[in-house]
């Protein structure tokens, strides 16, 4: 249970107990809400209840304030409990309480700031999915940053999660890229071989063609051109992705499951949902194509789900039988899809389909992230062609390394627009957010080890010799990650994260400004021990954190 739901229930029991006793009149169901004030000296929790409550009760807010204050229970937790105006009621947490938390967080170790809002539910984060055509371009990072961070804190917070990848690889899309791999194939073979129009440009199919050539022969050179793809395209799209997956693998992001489009034709699931939707009067045949009845929904305008001239699906044609697999046949609770700004008309489509399958609203969320814009020494770079060619994610990360690149995309919302300084990620100061946090776990190791070297131990240290104002402010700092956590899960936020590592790490200055951890005094001894414990816990909090954004925790800098 959170700090904050732990005294809103203690606020509950007051409230009872004063109407009860006939103190207070009855005001019927109300929300307890429980807030930081924005003054440290209201206390480091308060509640506006009795503000709420007053126009119900006919009294004065600060009467029903100073009623429920001395109506509240004592609690471990809780050290004092003060009404203040105009209505309010302020809680101090128990300076014994906080000294003890610093040995549980020691004992959950990696485990802390886990939560269980998700407890007993399934979600799917669906994220990147880029056709297999080529190398990930820089566009593409924010999305992987943020949903693998996003798949993180949900897995804290409770939930079964399943990463996934959608692989493209039945549509025009692909027809294209083999089209253009066959042309090049036969270029590296001798053949003058023109290249097909639409075609993907660049060296990435060239390279690609030359290594199909060396490692599997000429064989397919011989054979007409459908026969000679059939033979080149399982290999050609193994190692695209291959590539795709080695370079997110580096970017921190990993997957549970990459599912292939193709699926949804070889099962007869395309088919099967494409017959539902007709039965249902939801697919409408028009100017030779089939379209999704998205009018019939509220919707402006229909949505092409079978083209007219091939016949085959469009990208919402297959997203139809996409979604009814992953609710109706893995039966996910939830599944959220982090997709780039250029899909952001998609998204009332989706939620329409939604509507036709029968599906709540609210188990299908679509996280739109915005376009990033690079710069350097303060002026604008323009880091996204080159030659014609998309600069890739491998070229961003040779640049300014991975944790780099997963701090600052997580460091916004992700619908907001955001400056990437190549400059200031590369710079080893205090001013650079990722090298500030980093080096405040790496100074944390350090400090542990010359406790080591000196063989100061400090497992059974007396923590109530932590009474610093800079201490107790460090442990109330450490204490906040589950409700980070929580709150990140619960709004699909992951850039809380970033920012709470921030102020941990600037709460861990402040702390080394004021307080000397390992001291030769042999009369600072004790006092040593207790800070070293703290110093570990906090160690703990940040390397956790840092994990939960995909990034090293490094012990040296």
């Amino acid at each position: 249970m959170q700090i904050t739901d732990t005294l809103a229930t203690l606020v509950a029991e007051a409230l009872e107990t004063v109407q009860t006793s006939g103190v207070l009149p009855a005001a019927g169901d109300v929300e307890i809400k429980i807030e930081r004030p924005k003054l440290a000296e209201h206390g480091d929790f308060s509640t506006s209840l009795p503000l709420a409550l007053a126009r119900t009760m006919r009294m004065a807010p600060l009467q029903i304030a100073e009623a429920i204050s001395g109506a509240v229970p004592d609690h471990d937790m809780v050290g004092n409990v003060e009404h203040a105006a105009p209505g309010f009621v302020n809680f101090t947490l128990s300076t014994i309480w906080l000294q003890s938390q610093v040995d549980a967080i020691r004992k959950a170790g990696e485990k802390f700031g886990s939560v269980e809002v998700g407890a007993n539910k399934s979600v799917q984060v669906e994220f990147v999915s880029v056709n297999p055509t080529g190398p990930l371009h820089v566009g593409h990072a924010r999305g992987a940053v943020i949903g693998s961070s996003l798949a993180n804190v949900l897995d804290a917070a409770g939930y079964d999660v399943q990463r996934e990848y959608y692989v493209n690889d039945a549509g025009n899309q692909m027809r294209v890229f083999y089209d253009t791999l066959y042309s090049r194939y036969m270029q590296a073979a001798g053949h003058d071989v023109p290249l097909p129009d639409p075609a993907y440009p660049g060296e990435y199919l060239k390279k690609l063609a030359e290594g199909l050539l060396k490692d599997l022969g000429k064989d397919a050179v011989s054979k007409d051109k459908a026969d000679a793809i059939a033979d080149l395209a399982p290999e050609a799209l193994k190692r695209t992705l291959a590539d795709i997956r080695h370079v997110l693998e580096r970017l921190g992001v990993t997957y549970d499951q990459w599912f292939y489009e193709g699926e949804l034709f070889t099962t007869g699931r395309f088919d099967e949902v494409l017959r539902f939707l007709e039965d249902a009067g939801l697919i409408v045949e028009r100017d030779g194509a089939k379209w999704f009845a998205a009018t019939k929904l509220g919707l402006d305008e229909d949505v092409v789900v079978i083209r007219s001239g091939d016949g085959g699906p469009t990208y919402f044609g297959t997203d139809l039988a996409y979604h009814h697999q992953k609710f109706f046949e893995r039966k996910f609770d939830r599944v959220i899809n982090v997709w780039g700004a250029d899909h952001h008309g998609h998204v009332a489509k989706m939620y329409a389909l939604m509507k036709a399958f029968g599906i709540e609203s609210d188990r299908l969320t679509i996280i739109i992230n915005q376009i990033v814009n690079f710069k350097n020494e303060g002026k604008s770079v323009k880091f996204s062609k080159r030659n014609d060619v998309m600069v890739t994610i491998e070229e961003l990360l040779d640049e300014v390394g991975a944790d780099a690149c997963r701090f600052i995309f997580l460091s916004r919302s992700p619908e907001s627009h955001m400056e990437f300084d190549l400059g200031l990620a590369k710079t080893q100061s205090s001013e650079n957010p990722v090298y500030y946090v980093q080096y405040a776990h790496a100074r944390m190791c350090s400090i542990l080890r010359v406790a080591d070297e000196r063989k100061i131990t400090f497992d059974s240290a007396d923590l109530s010799l932590l009474t610093h104002e800079r201490e107790l402010d460090l442990i109330r700092r450490l204490i906040e990650l589950p409700a980070v956590v929580e709150r990140s899960a619960e709004r699909l936020e992951p850039h809380h994260l970033p920012h709470f590592a921030m102020e941990l790490a600037r709460s861990l200055q402040r702390f080394y400004e004021s307080c000397r951890v390992v001291s030769s005094d042999p009369g600072e001894l004790e006092i040593s021990r207790a800070r070293l414990q703290l110093v570990d816990a906090a160690r703990v909090v940040l390397s956790r954190t840092l994990g939960l954004m995909g990034m090293s925790a490094p012990e040296r800098m």
